[in-house]
């Protein structure tokens, strides 16, 4: 089998002339709150539209596992974003980032319980909505910490929320490396319980430890660690992309280029940087 879209990066002003290089780019993301969908497309973001280049919004804001019903103009928004950008899905986060009004400024996690399984099912149902017929992707967070007298293990909470939705997987495999990680849990056991097939695309990021935590930085090279983990996902399943985030502290070009390279070995996909250095 191959991928469908194959090594992917995410979209990002600082480094919109790089990921425009790219020849064998199929496939990228953008953050949906930073797209203005009344407004024209930044020149960058504009062209792989225009070129083809399938562009996924990834919503951060949405807060889908909170016990208040999400907001109404944030999903249509998305809405308005997946049809500027003529995307074949959009994606967003099981977490909570709001309550009461009040801003986290963090995704923080869900309680792993049926209760919690009910209200992002809820959250989920009234965004699909917003959407129309538009897919929606759902990616399970890095997280520090546990909340106490969990009902599910992690698969079969996030196995139950998409079951019920019916929604495809985001799966974050750096975010899969620091819960395990953190939680001393084994990543490959993990990966063995979680719905492979439901998935949607991958994201690759690396990220550093500081205070004996293990942190989803996106502005540190993919450590070894987790390539060996895109290698025993790919052992198992053939996802439709591998996405590259990075949110800060941009390298060079020939740094990223490396980068992506790596990703592409691990995986056993051909590269798409073609002759970039």
């Amino acid at each position: 089998m191959t991928p469908g879209y194959g090594v992917a990066i995410g979209w990002r002003p600082e480094i919109a002339g790089y990921v425009a290089e790219l020849p064998g780019l199929r496939f990228t993301e953008v953050v949906a709150e930073s797209v203005h969908p009344r407004e024209p497309l930044p020149d960058g973001l504009r062209t792989l539209v225009e070129r083809g280049v399938r562009v996924v919004p990834h919503g951060v804001k949405l807060s889908l596992g909170g016990a208040e019903p999400v907001d109404d103009a944030r999903a249509a928004h998305l809405a308005e974003c997946a049809a500027a950008l003529r995307s074949p899905l959009v994606s967003e986060h099981i977490a909570f980032v709001r309550a009461g009004g009040v801003e986290a400024g963090h995704l923080l996690p869900v309680p792993r319980t049926r209760e919690a399984v009910h209200a992002v099912v809820a959250n989920v149902r009234r965004t699909r909505t917003a959407l129309g017929g538009v897919p929606l992707a759902l990616e399970p967070i890095a997280a520090l910490f546990d909340w106490p007298d969990p009902e599910l293990t992690e698969g079969q909470f996030l196995t139950e929320i998409l079951d019920r939705t019916g929604c495809g997987l985001l799966l974050d495999i750096a975010n899969l490396y620091a819960n395990a990680r953190n939680r001393s849990w084994s990543a490959v056991e993990l990966l063995d319980e979680l719905p492979l097939e439901r998935i949607a695309y991958v994201h690759v990021a690396g990220g550093a430890e500081h205070d004996g935590f293990y942190h989803d930085t996106h502005t540190h090279a993919t450590p070894p660690d987790v390539l060996d983990l895109v290698k025993e996902l790919c052992a198992r399943t053939t996802p439709p992309a591998l996405m590259l985030e990075r949110d800060g502290h941009y390298p060079p070009a020939a740094e990223l280029t490396r980068e992506l390279d790596a990703i592409a070995a691990a995986a056993g996909w051909a590269p798409i940087t073609g002759s970039l250095a």
